[in-house]
């Protein structure tokens, strides 16, 4: 057989048994007079089962051990450690699907946000959020926050994520916390336009009162635990915080910064 033949015998393509040869897998057979390979039905045997070795998932490299095992104790442990990996693939594609059907749910709801996708329970918090505030304007700064919760979503570790949120839910669920909050953001879009050097915010008496109206939004436990972990004092530091500093107009990062320096100072 030649090599056009015989990969269609075993259902791959010549370039696939010429990658063999390469490869060390399938030994090149004697060439005819005319300069074409032979191929044996041993070789197409040979073939068949790199074939089906590589279909079970194996790489290259360890159907050459297999191969070169003729007790074939070489590929029970390939084949068993094969299906530890296949194991933890299926429980990872499992744990996917459960999130894309979470985020799936959401979306023929409608209460997917825009911010989306984002964990069901950030999705729930913003969700009661949105139904608390219709019929607001649109606040800047409200879409703003909900962005950044969608980064923390993503970034914060799942234990320290679902202790924010659950803060945050039971911030929203006080009674008038979201009429509090809404004041907040009305309070720091007025600042937006708020520009001018450093010494001419710092005078701005509106800054002022957009800080201590944000940070007595600030629930108590936030402050306690915010106490034991070392309470933010709002001067950057971080890349984070300098990068989140610079999304804000000067006159709402210097009241976001002021309101985090009255949060530490509660937490002294």
């Amino acid at each position: 057989m030649r090599i056009g033949e015989i990969a269609a015998l075993v259902g791959v393509t010549p370039r696939a048994v010429r990658h063999y040869h390469h490869q060390g897998l399938l030994p090149e057979p004697v060439r005819r007079a005319n300069g074409y390979r032979d191929y044996s039905v041993r070789d197409a045997v040979l073939l068949a089962r790199i074939r089906r070795l590589t279909e079970l998932g194996l790489g290259l490299e360890e159907v050459g051990d297999v191969l070169a095992d003729d007790e074939g104790r070489e590929l029970v442990e390939v084949l068993e450690e094969l299906d530890d990996d296949l194991a933890v693939q299926q429980a990872l594609l499992a744990e996917r699907r459960a999130r894309l059907g979470a985020v799936l749910e959401q979306a023929r709801a409608g209460r997917l946000p825009a911010e989306g996708p984002v964990s069901p329970e950030l999705a729930e918090l913003l969700g009661g959020l949105a139904r608390e505030a219709a019929g607001r304007p649109e606040s800047a700064s409200a879409a703003r926050e909900r962005e950044v919760l969608a980064l923390l979503d993503t970034v914060v570790p799942p234990g320290d994520r679902d202790r924010l949120l659950g803060v945050m839910r039971r911030m929203t669920e006080a009674p008038g916390a979201v009429e509090r909050v809404y004041e907040v953001y009305g309070l720091l879009d007025a600042l937006a336009d708020g520009g001018g050097d450093g010494g001419g915010v710092a005078r701005e008496p509106r800054v002022e009162e957009a800080a201590r109206a944000l940070a007595d939004c600030i629930p108590d436990e936030v402050v306690a635990e915010l106490a034991k972990n070392g309470a933010p004092a709002g001067e950057g530091g971080s890349t984070f915080l300098d990068a989140f500093f610079a999304e804000f107009p000067p006159a709402q990062a210097e009241a976001v910064r002021r309101a985090l320096r009255l949060v530490a100072e509660r937490a002294r």
